[in-house]
């Protein structure tokens, strides 16, 4: 009797800790689906954030393309000159926003320029759809500072110093300008957005490295 005792508790124990076991693996098992559960239902929920805040930005950039930039200049695009020429070009407003230019373009890929550039090689620069940014002696250093960090970062910019100019920053595209106080003013994004190889463009893709003033 004694050793079928033994032998029943020992069975016992034996499924008891079966039965434990199972138990363990049941809970595991839903511990780890719970925990997927909430993975991927996070992932989901920061994939639609990140969409929804991609779109809202594209908007934002839409509406700004679309809106037209205070107290800009324009020229009529077609009245430019766009002929290749190799002597200097007197032109009507400083800095230059197109006209006859030289055939090799300034480097625009983000270039700052500390000296002052030839503006018929700058020219031939907006013509491919860049925006060239200046100042003079009234700028800060901190706004020129700022402005030459943003040129840096953006393909189809470039920047440099004119003296002459009567605004302490001028922004110039191809027929299209604009004068501001400060790197902070809100015109300075917009004029990014809206010309940096915008409609006004007559050279749409065309390079901007592969020129003059390598920096």
């Amino acid at each position: 009797m004694g050793s079928k005792s033994q032998s029943a508790d020992r069975k016992a124990r034996i499924e008891e800790m079966r039965r434990a076991e199972r138990a363990r693996e049941r809970r595991s098992r839903i511990i780890t689906i719970t925990l997927s559960t909430v993975v991927v239902v996070g992932l989901v929920g920061f994939g639609a954030y990140a969409l929804n805040k991609e779109s809202d930005k594209k908007e934002a950039e839409k509406a700004a393309a679309a809106a037209p930039v205070k107290e800009e200049k324009s020229w009529d695009a077609k009245k430019l000159g766009r002929n290749h020429v190799t002597e200097a070009v007197k032109y009507p407003m400083t800095p230059a926003v197109g006209g006859d230019h030289n055939q090799v373009w300034m480097n625009c890929e983000g270039d700052v320029y500390k000296e002052a550039i030839p503006e018929v090689n700058a020219v031939h620069s907006l013509e491919h759809g860049a925006v060239w940014v200046t100042y003079n002696d009234k700028a800060s250093d901190d706004d020129v500072k700022a402005l030459s960090d943003k040129v840096g970062k953006t393909p189809y910019t470039l920047m440099s110093p004119v003296k002459d100019q009567d605004g302490a920053i001028m922004l110039s595209a191809w027929g299209k300008q604009v004068t501001v106080d400060s790197a902070s003013d809100s015109r300075v994004n917009q004029f990014f957005t809206k010309y940096v190889q915008g409609k006004q463009t007559p050279e749409p893709g065309a390079a901007c490295t592969g020129g003059m003033g390598a920096q």
